[in-house]
This record gives C-alpha cells, sequence and structure tokens, in this order.
C-alpha cells in the first residue's frame, strides 16, 4: 500500500506539527481547517520551526522550501478525499470526531485509510462509526510533533495487517520510533502519564506542596526535563481533564478520578499556556504559579 499523499484534519498545535514532519519526510500534504486564520497560523508556525531547523543545521534551505511547497491548506473538508492516508487531529472530544468522519466518508477513495491522533479515545468505537473500521487506526503523536521521537500505533479489533504495515512504514520513513499499544483507554503514555499529572494536582489540591515545590520536586528529585503542572499547561488542561475522563469512565477505577482541582481551572477557562493561564501565570515576561 503506497502512501504519498496525506490529508490532515485540523490545524492546531498538533495539526501543524505533523502537517511539518511529513511535508519534511516527502509527502504531500492536504492540511484543512475550518478557520482560515488557523491555517494561515498554522502555516507561520511550520515556516518559522523550519527556519529554526536551518538555523541549528538540522534540515537543509532546500529541503525546507521543499516542504513549505508541498504543503496545501484549504478549507474544504472534502478535498481530502484523494488522501491515501487522512489524520484527524481536531479537538479531543468524541462527538467532534465523529461529525468529521461522517462529512468525509463520502469523498474518500476506497483505498484511503482512516487514522485519529486521539491521545485516549476508543479506536474501535470511532472506526466502527465508519465505512472502513479495518483500514482504521490510532496514530498518536507526541507533542511537539517536529521534536518528539515516539509514535503510537493502536489498533482496533477490525484494523488488518495491511493498514498497521502502511502506517508504521510512514513512521519509519519519518525516522521516528513506532510503539504498537493495545486500543484501552488512553494506550501507553497517556495511561501513565495523565494519572501522575493528575497526582500532582491533588497533591497541590491538598495542600502537600506549591506548584514551585511540586514541579521542582520532580524536576530535580525524578530527573523529570519539566514539572508535572508545567507539563500539564503546556499539554492544556482541557486535554488533561479530558483525557482523565476517558480514563475514569472507561475503567471504572476511582484512582482515574479527575482532581476537582483541575475541574476548577478548566471551568476557570485557565487552560495553560494557550490561554495564557493555568497552574502559571503566563501574562508576564517570567511564568508566575497561580497558586
Amino acid at each position: 500500500m503506497e502512501i504519498q499523499t496525506i490529508g490532515i484534519v485540523g490545524a492546531g498545535q498538533m495539526g501543524n506539527g505533523i502537517a511539518h514532519v511529513m511535508a519534511l519526510a516527502g509527502y504531500d500534504v492536504l492540511l484543512t481547517d475550518v478557520s482560515a486564520d488557523a491555517l494561515q497560523k498554522a502555516m507561520d508556525t511550520i515556516k518559522g520551526n523550519l527556519d529554526r531547523q536551518v538555523g541549528r543545521g538540522k534540515v537543509a534551505e532546500a529541503d525546507r522550501d521543499a516542504a513549505v511547497a508541498r504543503i496545501i491548506t484549504t478549507q474544504t473538508l472534502s478535498d481530502l478525499g484523494q488522501s491515501d492516508l487522512v489524520i484527524e487531529a481536531a479537538t479531543e472530544r468524541e462527538t467532534v470526531k465523529q461529525a468529521i468522519f461522517e462529512d468525509l466518508i463520502p469523498h474518500l477513495k476506497p483505498t484511503t485509510i482512516l487514522t485519529s491522533n486521539t491521545s485516549s479515545i476508543s479506536i474501535t468505537r470511532l472506526a466502527s462509526r465508519t465505512d472502513r473500521p479495518e483500514k482504521f487506526m490510532g496514530f498518536h503523536f507526541m507533542n511537539p510533533v517536529p521534536v518528539m521521537q515516539l509514535v503510537e500505533l493502536i489498533r482496533g479489533i477490525a484494523t488488518d495487517k495491511e493498514t498497521f504495515a502502511a502506517c508504521r512504514a510512514v513512521v519509519d520513513k519519518l525516522g521516528k520510533t513506532a510503539a504498537s499499544a493495545e486500543d484501552f483507554p488512553a494506550f501507553i503514555v497517556n495511561r501513565i502519564l495523565m494519572p501522575m499529572i493528575n497526582e500532582a494536582v491533588y497533591t497541590l489540591y491538598e495542600g502537600v506542596g506549591s506548584v514551585e515545590s511540586i514541579d521542582s520536586s520532580l524536576k530535580l528529585g525524578a530527573n523529570h526535563p519539566m514539572g508535572p503542572l508545567e507539563l500539564a499547561d503546556f499539554i492544556g488542561l482541557d486535554t488533561c481533564l479530558a483525557i482523565m475522563n476517558v480514563l475514569h469512565d472507561g475503567l471504572a477505577d476511582t484512582k482515574y478520578r479527575p482532581c476537582p482541582l483541575l475541574t476548577k481551572y478548566v471551568e476557570a477557562g485557565w487552560l495553560g499556556r494557550k490561554s495564557q493561564r493555568g497552574f502559571y501565570d503566563y501574562r508576564g515576561d517570567v511564568p508566575v504559579p497561580t497558586r
């Protein structure tokens, strides 16, 4: 199964990162979003990130220019119909993802592989709402995509071997490492990472430590490059909460209950870096703890 054209749904943080690495690896990319502003911002981000790679000697100028030329943006979802592989990278809400697939499916060629960049939602359940569950799987990139080396590949119950092999070949061409995960809530990385972040929020909620002491403890005591609360802000507190809810609902275990403080921050619209406030306030020159 030869893949050359890749359609990406969603031009946000994950979508533009996926477009970046795919174009740099030689794939023709169609990037779609409902927002023209989001598409323009995505292209500006991709160009800026590629320029940084050129400046560091990681990418040649000619390769940067060729990569940018391989990316076409569109606000029309049906334009992705002739893609060999589609990667959905929309917001982490199942109803949104299902609506995208329902709108896209009538325009797809029979051989197109459908994938989702979901970080937690059931691949089997998403696949069951399409016309090609055997050609559907999870294709979960880590953030930031151009930097992080891991890609989780998640087979649904119906995913066939050819689809998995084709997606594995794409990961190999990107020069990244694939980890095969079974289709259980949050897969591997977030099954382990999100409860740690949630426990850090509980530690703050219960007054065991401050934002600063919790993050310093994990950075200096466990050699983590980023503290758990700082990392939660980077990921997005709404995304962290959504994944914890998937774990709690899907596994029915109280150890996955989202911390009430995490819920409160999301209800306040304090979602982390993207909203300028979360466990830290990013509106000044230096991030300041909010608790």
